[in-house]
């Protein structure tokens, strides 16, 4: 039940900040490693969404981890509730 914690949000998040990024970035000039984005617009939105949601998911793990009490960390894990 935790992934809801963790993937909501950050799916959430991850269209706000495309949302945002692309509103100031064209997709066509963009540049990766030196050279210019070949993809599609819809390739290219689609890639910087999962590239987002993925960043905001990590954010949203670390956070439910932190949450986690010392003894369920020296426990070795599991949920105590």
């Amino acid at each position: 039940m935790k992934q809801i914690l963790v993937f909501w949000p950050s799916f959430l998040v991850a269209g706000i900040a495309e949302m945002v990024f692309f509103t100031v970035m064209d997709p066509q000039q963009l540049y990766l490693f030196g050279q210019p984005v070949e993809f599609s617009p819809i390739a290219t939105y689609s890639i910087g969404f999962f590239g987002f949601w993925l960043v905001c998911a990590a954010s949203s793990m670390l956070t439910v981890f932190f949450q986690r009490s010392a003894d369920d960390l020296n426990r070795g894990g599991g949920s105590s509730g």
